[in-house]
């Protein structure tokens, strides 16, 4: 299904140019219909050269001619960027925003009266190989159809799932900063694997084949991963070993104490922005 709609890009970093290569491969828009705005020339030219996209140092044209607006902003400009476009946002278009804790409220307040919709968005940056994690809320008189549109856009880059706005930070500390934790507990099992003698490169490809494998194993079954765990867990053996170790170290704990803190750090981060929250 293509999107009748031209769309356009206000930033064109990387989380813009994986969104460009989602929607561009799932054949949702042609290239002539992306308009990307970045004030990086180096930026503009990769985007052009790689993908064929029309690509602008300012915002006018975009505003003019896309109904779709992925805002793909630091979350510090958010504000000044849409009071310097107001004149420009009117009841065709539909944003939606991926900048890190600017809520809803804000960006409408400083869009009243246009009527625009806007979708507020947590990615992740698994996104750049298209098998991100995004978690995306509605704001005031967004429908149907804008919502199938964000799904779709989101769904090009991986899966996507509809939340409460009340609900993003705690997005946040799980899956956007969970490629983290992952590429750390990765990091680790490699070291883990050269402790024990194996040089780094056999670990690595053992331990990246093993993630992915156990990934795609939890993905596809309809087992609970504690059914899984047992499936690996024989009385006595190397495993049960290995696993009481974790538990005596807290890993759980630990992984749990790690969410919850960058839950936290989301909304202060948010909060900083634009001021406490009510």
């Amino acid at each position: 299904m293509k999107l009748a709609r031209k769309i356009g890009f206000i930033g064109g970093g990387l989380m813009a140019e994986a969104l460009i290569k989602g929607i561009l491969d799932a054949g949702l828009v042609d290239s002539g219909q992306v308009l990307v705005v970045d004030p990086d020339q180096s930026r503009r030219d990769l985007l052009k050269d790689r993908f064929a996209v029309k690509v602008h140092e300012s915002g006018d044209l975009v505003w003019s001619e896309c109904a779709i607006i992925i805002l793909a902003v630091k979350p510090q400009v958010v504000g000044s960027l849409l009071e310097s476009v107001k004149d420009r946002v009117n009841s065709s278009h539909l944003i939606v925003s991926i900048a890190a804790g600017i809520p809803l409220v804000f960006m409408e307040s400083k869009l009243s009266g246009t009527n625009c919709r806007i979708i507020r968005v947590m990615p992740n940056t698994p996104a750049l190989v298209l098998e991100g994690a995004s978690a995306y809320s509605p704001g005031q008189g967004v429908d149907a159809e804008d919502l199938e549109t964000a799904r779709m856009i989101l769904d090009s880059v991986g899966k996507s799932v509809q939340v409460d706005e009340k609900d993003l930070d705690a997005v946040t500390g799980l899956s956007g900063s969970g490629p983290a934790y992952v590429f750390s507990f990765i990091e680790a099992l490699i070291d883990a694997g050269v402790r024990v003698g194996l040089d780094r490169q056999t670990a690595t490809i053992l331990v990246q084949q093993t993630v992915l494998g156990s990934v795609k194993l939890a993905m596809e079954s309809n087992d609970h991963p504690a059914q899984l765990r047992a499936m690996v867990t024989s009385p006595g053996g190397t495993t049960i070993a290995g696993l009481h170790e974790m538990e005596r170290a807290g890993f759980e704990g630990i992984i749990m104490d790690a969410v919850q803190a960058a839950t936290r750090r989301s909304s202060e981060l948010g909060d900083s922005v634009i001021g406490k929250r009510k």
